[in-house]
């Protein structure tokens, strides 16, 4: 049962990644700009423009380069980098793991952190601890990510120095095992602070909200008139219950947390997808800018998928038919 409704979720979503990339491929060829000059510079002459519009398929009609690039695309082919002149998928590859890094680990302090805090302010509406939780999480999420970046690198990195400026590890460092992987730790623990804020900020609410929406349920009610004990009531009764809109949201934040990545990996130096896609902008490397939509499109595709079977796990209610 668990495999069909798998496949019914991607085959469903095979026509929205499509759109997508329909989409991407037409804004990024029509956009000003002409990659070639971005490549070869304003000082060539047209037989060499020419050369290079040829050599990248740049010559054709729109439709025709959309043809050859779906039809590769099938075969798992995304092309060359225009400014790298390697496989796509191989740029795009050497960067996932950085970004994976940090979009996982900001994830996680987000859920860690904001989980038992709405618990928490859940738990006496309206009293000056969710009044107070409230109120961070809010100045949480009205604060622009690049903004905290740089303060956090001001206040904790330069002022501080708790933690490195930039960079993904220590510039010339040979550390290997225990140290290489404190070291990275280190490096990481500033821009997946800064990446998990206005996570945090979300998931503060969304949990808050629905602690207190499944505490006004009668099972709550009833469980309280037969001396269930307060904390049992919370853990085993109302936390299972308000835990899954909370694990849904958080799944499907995965494609802002990447877009957030950008800003953040640009403000820290870290070497992910973010940087190869600021580059990819400036240089008009329409290959690799492609390339990295399908990736994160089809990323948000498989997590969401993901999310929806531990929702299912958690509540039987849920049927997999």
């Amino acid at each position: 049962m668990t495999r069909w409704y798998v496949l019914r979720r991607l085959l469903q979503v095979v026509p929205t990644v499509l759109g997508i990339v329909l989409v991407a491929f037409t804004l990024i060829h029509l956009a000003p700009g002409d990659p070639v000059l971005a490549l070869a510079g304003e000082n060539g002459d047209a037989a060499y423009y020419a050369f290079m519009r040829h050599r990248f398929g740049l010559d054709q009609s729109l439709p025709r380069q959309l043809a050859t690039f779906l039809a590769r695309v099938v075969t798992g082919d995304l092309g060359h980098s225009y400014v790298q002149g390697r496989s796509t998928l191989a740029v795009i590859a050497e960067r996932i793991p950085a970004t994976a890094l940090l979009g996982c680990a900001a994830l996680f302090m987000a859920a860690v952190i904001s989980i038992p805090l709405g618990v928490i302010a859940a738990r006496r509406a309206d009293h000056v601890r969710d009044v107070s939780i409230s109120a961070l999480a809010l100045a949480l999420f009205s604060t622009p990510t690049f903004w905290l970046g740089q303060m956090a690198i001001l206040i904790f990195a330069l002022a501080l120095r708790l933690f490195p400026v930039q960079g993904m590890t220590t510039a010339a460092s040979d550390a290997v095992g225990m140290q290489h992987v404190l070291d990275v730790a280190k490096h990481l623990a500033l821009p997946a602070a800064v990446l998990a804020a206005q996570e945090l900020a979300v998931l503060i609410r969304l949990t808050r909200n629905s602690m207190i929406d499944e505490l006004a349920r009668d099972h709550i009610r009833t469980a309280r008139a037969k001396g269930v004990g307060e904390l049992a009531v919370l853990v085993r009764h109302a936390f299972p219950r308000a835990l899954l809109p909370v694990i849904t949201v958080a799944g499907s934040r995965l494609g802002h947390v990447i877009a957030g990545a950008a800003v953040v990996e640009v403000v820290f130096g870290w070497p992910g997808m973010g940087q190869l896609l600021l580059t990819a902008l400036q240089t008009r490397d329409a290959p690799v800018l492609l390339g990295l939509f399908i990736v994160v499109s089809s990323s948000v595709v498989v997590v969401n998928v993901i999310t929806d079977l531990i929702h299912a796990a958690i509540d039987p209610r849920i049927r997999l038919g």
